[in-house]
């Protein structure tokens, strides 16, 4: 939703309560629009033919739907319900939830200032919300690089409020990938060999990759970062280093992913 509009745009996804039903469709509130009325027509309730609407859908139901047209000459805004997936609507309950959560946070950045909320939001909020997307994703960014988020906001009156709740309140997202070492070493220090390439790789960064035992000659390599693509590039690293140090010292290794 676009910081400060009261209309949605054609192909947005929006959060919406069913106020009543009729047999021709259901009208329904828009949650993040001020309440604001929309439309959803009995052919956009499913695919396929629908019977009976209640089957679909109940009155007091939140509801995602996506805005299928809208007719500002008659204030009017259809929506559909049968022109979303399941992965979108989960992706907009879930950043529906953490809007929620950001207005909180918000709130202890207030306290944190001794100001109105409203004062935070107009110094805050609309400050952060073209950089990073959104409310919550300001938060997200403060709580998962500090150094970074203070460098991109200067000096302004709100950083270290906002560093202090983060750093409380939000655990950083975390990405997970793995694959398998094999590394092998027959002469008579083989075992040492092996030890030290895989030490190799660790060392990249001890505090983000894990080695396990899988049976010989293979290793599972684990690596938990912020993000997919950082993930990517220290995996690649690691077991580069591990390869690399097995045969510097006459063994063989090789990397798979599952």
């Amino acid at each position: 939703m676009p910081l400060g509009s009261d209309l949605p745009e054609e192909g947005e996804l929006v959060l919406a309560t069913v106020k009543s039903i009729r047999n021709f469709g259901a009208f329904v509130t828009l949650d993040e629009y001020n309440g604001r009325e929309a439309f959803i027509h009995l052919s956009e309730v499913a695919t396929g033919w629908v019977k009976y609407i209640r089957d679909h859908i109940r009155e007091g139901q939140k509801i995602v739907a996506r805005v299928h047209r809208i007719d500002p000459a008659k204030n009017q805004i259809d929506l559909s319900l049968k022109r979303i997936n399941d992965h979108q609507r989960r992706e907009k309950i879930q950043a529906w939830k953490n809007e929620l959560r950001a207005l909180r946070l918000l709130g202890q950045v207030a306290e944190e200032l001794k100001i109105p909320v409203d004062q935070t939001h107009s110094a805050f909020a609309v400050a952060v919300a073209e950089k990073y997307g959104n409310l919550y994703s300001a938060f997200e960014a403060a709580a998962t690089d500090p150094k970074k988020f203070q460098k991109e906001n200067g000096k302004a009156a709100w950083v270290d409020a906002v560093l202090k709740v983060a750093r409380e309140n939000i655990v950083p997202p975390q990405v997970t990938i793995a694959g398998t070492l094999e590394i092998t070493d027959p002469s008579a220090d083989g075992v040492a060999h092996v030890r030290a390439a895989l030490l190799a790789a660790q060392a990249v960064d001890p505090s983000s990759i894990a080695l396990q035992y899988v049976g010989a000659p293979r290793y599972r390599i684990r690596v938990t970062a912020s993000q997919y693509k950082q993930a990517e590039e220290m995996l690649k690293r690691a077991t580069e280093a591990a390869v690399k140090a097995i045969r510097e010292m006459g063994g063989q290794g090789s990397f798979t992913r599952p």
